[in-house]
Formats: C-alpha cells, structure tokens, sequence
C-alpha cells in the first residue's frame, strides 16, 4: 500500500500542477515525496474551496484539517470524507482534482509512511490554511454576489493563510532535512511567509478574470473603489484604462514581496542546489508573470495570460546556471524585473 500511495501521489502531481511537477523532483529525499503529498493535501483543499457546488465547503475543510493529525480511526474517517468530498465538486470540476479528492485516502496514507519529522510541519500547515480558508470565506461574502475582499490587508490575509503557510512548512521541512540549513532557521522563517504570500499574490493577479467567471475576486475593495471600480465593473472596455491602473498598484506590491521572497531564497545554503532551485523557478516564473501582466489590458480577457514553454525553458536554464552564486542570481533578478513584456532578451 505505501508504494501504490507514492506512486499515485508522483503521479498525480503533474496532472494537477505544471510548477511544482518541475520542481519538486529537484528535492533530495524524502522531501520530493514529503514535499509532493503536501502540496496535494493542500489542493485538495483548494480544490474544495474553488469547486464545490453551492454552499461553502465549510465543515468538509474542517474535516480536512482533522485527517492529517492522522489519530487513530482515521483511514475510516478518510474514506468517508473521500467519498462525501467528492459528491460536493461541481461537475464541471476537473477531471485530475476531482480524482485528487477521491483518492484522499492515498495521499494520507503516503503522509503516514513518511519519517516522523515530517508530520507536525504539514499537519499545521493544513489545519491553519483549512480554518483560515473558512475565516476568509466569511470574510468574502457568501451572498452570491461577488464581492472581494475589505483591503490589502485582507488580501495578504488570505494569501497568507493559502501560501504563506505553504512557506512557513517548506521551512520546517527543510530545517529538520539538512543541518546547513538548520542554523539559518531565523532568516528563513522570518522571510518564509512572504516567499508564499508573493507567489500567491501574482496568482490572484494573473487569475484575476478567471475568478471573475467563477464568481469570485480577491482583490482589495478599497484599491478598486479608489479607482472608480468594483468587482462587477472590473472587465467592461469602458473602464479598462481604470482596471490596468489597479492592477499595475498591486504588481508594484506583489514586486516588494518577491523581494523579499528572493532574500528567502539565497539565505538557503548553496550547497543546497536542489532546495534553491525548488524556491527559485516559481520566483522568477512569478516575476516573469507580473512583466506579463503589468500594463497589459489583456489580463481581463477570458483567455488568460500565460508564460510560453520557451520562456519557462530559458528562466529554467538560466537559473540553474546561476545557483550557486548569489550575486549572479540577484544580476538575474534585477534583469528579469526590468524586463519588457515578452522581451527575453534582457535574462541574458
């Protein structure tokens, strides 16, 4: 049964995630696997959170955040959850998430196989993204209309309690795996939300339309009431000019935060290259994304706006190139940020 689990989770992963299927096989073991089913426990949550019909999926992610403790008669309590999960996806949920959810029992089981050290990282990072989800959703309405979120605040809130709890665990992860890492426990962990919160911010940006359709929007009401829009307001040509105006004040803030996420990022050792690397594409895949995004009224299309594969081969190169030396990897960065739009040109 632990080889059938870990197969499905390595299997799984690329059907549900095109980043992390890049980066997580650069991991030394066992943090790939422990990495892997982590990052599917909290899709699995996501993908609560994003499908499920009707109500909110409040109890089913309490439920959630119950399992990983992994106490005794949870195999029965995970198989019940599976199946009850499953029922409230939306049937136009896809294929690959809503096996995902099925399958919970596999990717609990895989948890359990893993060395001791890794549980207490991932149990809270799944308790506290599963309780903040709910909070957040209280936060957001639930009247049916789409509504956004109070403030900036609010915002880095829910990207924290989505993310920066995703760096907070890759920490502890990475702390109790290698001694090198282990004594730069303080500039890690004080960095580590932020590197969650910037990627999870660029996210929301890049998936602001996207949100939009499904009936929901992240962004902060007073930003959008400063420039004359709300969330129902935020995709009509007539208001564009507005709309690129807003989004261009919060790739200036998801820009800071990716500052700080790249200090995270070097203050992992060097001798660490695989870790490095795990942190280091979507860092620069998520910078690469707001030159995209920024001034760019397309962003409010339906069709979203995406990185080709030439661009995330290229960063991917020149990364691994850089690694392990600090100062090329900020030349790197610093270029990357003052690039153009599509203009890759300015990486190398």
């Amino acid at each position: 049964m632990k080889e059938q689990g870990a197969s499905f989770c390595r299997t799984q992963l690329p059907r549900v995630s095109r980043t992390f299927a890049l980066n997580i096989p650069l991991l030394p073991g066992p943090l790939d696997l422990s990495v892997t089913v982590a990052y599917l426990l909290c899709r699995i949550a996501d993908t609560l959170e994003d499908e499920a019909a009707g109500a909110h999926p409040g109890a089913l992610l309490d439920e959630l955040g119950g399992l990983v403790s992994l106490e005794p008669g949870w195999e029965a309590r995970a198989r019940s959850f599976a199946r009850r999960a499953r029922l409230a996806l939306r049937d136009e949920a896809p294929a690959a998430e809503a096996e995902l959810v099925l399958e919970t029992l596999l990717v609990l089981e895989t948890l359990a196989s893993l060395p001791s050290w890794v549980h207490p990282p991932i149990a809270r990072c799944v308790r506290t993204m599963t309780g903040g989800m709910n909070q957040m959703q209280r936060m957001h309405g639930g009247s049916g209309q789409v509504m956004g979120l109070p403030d900036l605040q609010a915002t880095f809130m829910y990207c924290y309690y989505v993310a920066g709890v995703v760096g907070e665990m890759l920490t502890g992860l990475f702390i109790a795996s290698s001694p090198r890492v282990a004594w730069r426990e303080k500039r890690l962990m004080s960095r580590a939300p932020a590197f969650g919160r910037a990627l999870q911010l660029t996210n929301i940006l890049k998936d602001v339309r996207e949100d939009l359709d499904r009936g929901c929007c992240w962004l902060p009401r007073d930003r959008m009431a400063a420039h004359g829009l709300t969330p129902a307001t935020l995709v009509l040509p007539s208001l564009r000019s507005r709309a690129v105006a807003l989004m261009d004040e919060l790739v200036a803030v998801a820009r800071r935060e990716l500052d700080v996420a790249l200090e995270y990022s070097l203050a992992l050792p060097a001798e660490e290259p695989g870790l490095r690397l795990f942190c280091l594409y979507p860092l620069f895949f998520a910078v690469a994304t707001l030159n995209a995004i920024e001034g760019n009224p397309a962003v409010f299309d339906p069709e979203p706006v995406k990185m080709g594969r030439e661009a995330v081969a290229t960063l991917m190169r020149l990364t691994q190139e850089r690694v392990s030396s600090d100062e090329a990897l900020r030349a790197l960065y610093a270029g990357c940020s003052r690039a153009s739009r599509g203009g890759m040109e300015a990486w190398t």
